[in-house]
């Protein structure tokens, strides 16, 4: 008798298992994936507001728009921020891209575009180097934006 109570507890319970996992397939998803979004927050050094919106006005704007003619970029944007404190960002810097495969290049295609701006892997790398003299990166994060579609 136990064993019968045992069995039919046990058939109950794998039935409301699947009951559930079938209920939750066939729940209509209300979101898509969109683009996926790259935020930066600067703070410029002191006096260097206006050399550091020339950089990028210069070879962000250029290594942007590369992204643009190769479909990686969708859109990028420049916010400066108002009444700041001390050690906070007076710059966001956001890059829209197309998705997250974007991310997922070889490093020669990297070193490739990197040239096509900089001239070479070297020289962009001593042109971080010129950056950091003129700001100071304060994080950051990168998000896929959830697009409603009901």
């Amino acid at each position: 008798m136990k064993t019968i109570i045992r069995a039919a507890a046990l058939a109950a319970a794998i039935a409301c298992g699947c009951a559930g996992i079938a209920q939750a397939q066939t729940a209509e998803r209300v979101y898509a994936q969109g683009t996926v979004w790259s935020v930066g927050y600067i703070e410029t050094k002191p006096g260097m507001f206006d050399e550091y919106m020339a950089y990028l006005n210069g070879p962000w704007k250029a290594i942007q728009e590369a992204g643009k003619k190769r479909g990686d970029v969708v859109s990028y944007k420049v916010l400066a921020l108002t009444d700041t404190r001390d050690k906070e960002p007076d710059l966001v810097l956001m890059i829209e891209y197309k998705n997250m495969a974007v991310f997922d290049q070889s490093d020669d295609e990297s070193d490739k575009q990197t040239s096509a701006v900089w001239g070479s892997p070297v020289k962009a790398n001593q042109a971080a180097v010129t950056r950091e003299a003129m700001r100071t990166t304060r994080g950051g994060f990168l998000a896929r934006e959830m697009k409603f579609i009901k």
